[in-house]
């Protein structure tokens, strides 16, 4: 296979950088290779690599910075995604697209199915959930891999975070009223080499790919605070500040948040014959390989 992955200085494109190789040809590009906010760029790459694979491990991620800039989020995580699916389409390719739990609006009691009506309640999710559309709208072979609370050793997230104010602070108040699946950078590109690995089995046996939109999330679930607790009662960094539970109203932001933003992965397991481990386990992973980095 030749592979084209974007976004690769990213989370998700960093741990998928260092999976592919054995799998093909594979071709990494960034904002400086390929603009994912510029169609002509997109076009350029594409039809200068010929890939039969895309991973489009690029977005606009900048959840809050979105309210303000709605224009180039929209270009990043809706047009771009329109761009790559007919690229894909013309080469008759196989698209893998990651979106978000944003696309809802958290008001659900249980897991959220892939049925489930959107209704994001962010610029950001607005924009992930257009580029979803898009690439449906479009067909062709695709996935669209729903994911959330994305973290790693690498890059900003939710995890670092925590561990940089938990070494200058004895005390971090966060939010308890959201929960959701932490999901690992490695643990997805992991879970999207696996896929890869079947695509080409169906293509091998002439059997039709199973397009479509998948949730793909770590098993379990937590809240913002209980993550936080986890993360530092695993002691391998030595530090231990008290994790106090707050509301979301004692910590406004621009954008809002989904409280509920756990996805069901039955259909994935179902179609895909898998799931990924449990959050906890991920996030002992994910630790374990910190410490041994440091």
């Amino acid at each position: 296979m030749r592979i084209l992955i974007t976004g690769k200085n990213g989370q998700v494109g960093t741990e998928l950088s260092r999976l592919y190789h054995p799998l093909g040809d594979v071709i990494l590009v960034g904002r400086d290779e390929c603009d994912l906010s510029s169609e002509r760029s997109i076009r350029d790459v594409v039809r200068r690599v010929k890939p039969s694979v895309i991973i489009n491990a690029g977005a606009y991620t900048a959840v809050d910075q979105a309210e303000m800039e709605r224009p180039l989020c929209f270009s990043i995580n809706a047009d771009a995604p329109r761009v790559l699916a007919q690229e894909a389409a013309l080469l008759d390719a196989l698209l893998i697209h990651y979106s978000t739990d944003y696309v809802f609006n958290g008001e659900k009691p249980g897991p959220w199915l892939e049925s489930d009506p959107i209704a994001p309640l962010s610029v950001y999710g607005e924009s992930k959930a257009a580029g979803e559309a898009a690439i449906v709208e479009t067909g062709g072979r695709y996935l669209v891999l729903r994911t959330s609370w994305v973290y790693s050793a690498h890059g900003k997230n939710f995890l670092r975070t925590m561990l940089r104010l938990g070494a200058e602070r004895s005390e971090l108040r966060v939010v308890d009223d959201q929960v959701g699946a932490p999901t690992s950078a490695a643990e997805i590109a992991a879970a999207t080499a696996r896929l890869l690995e079947q695509y080409t089995q169906y293509d091998g046996l002439g059997m039709p790919w199973p397009a479509g939109i998948y949730h793909m999330t770590a098993a379990g679930s937590t809240s913002w605070c209980g993550f936080a607790r986890a993360i530092f009662s695993a002691g391998i960094f030595g530090t231990q500040p008290r994790v106090q539970p707050i509301p979301s109203s004692d910590y406004p932001t621009p954008a809002r948040r989904p409280s509920n933003s756990v996805l069901a992965n039955e259909k994935f397991a179902r179609t895909f014959g898998f799931r990924l481990p449990s959050w906890q386990q991920q996030l002992e992973q994910v630790l374990a390989g910190m410490q041994v980095a440091s």
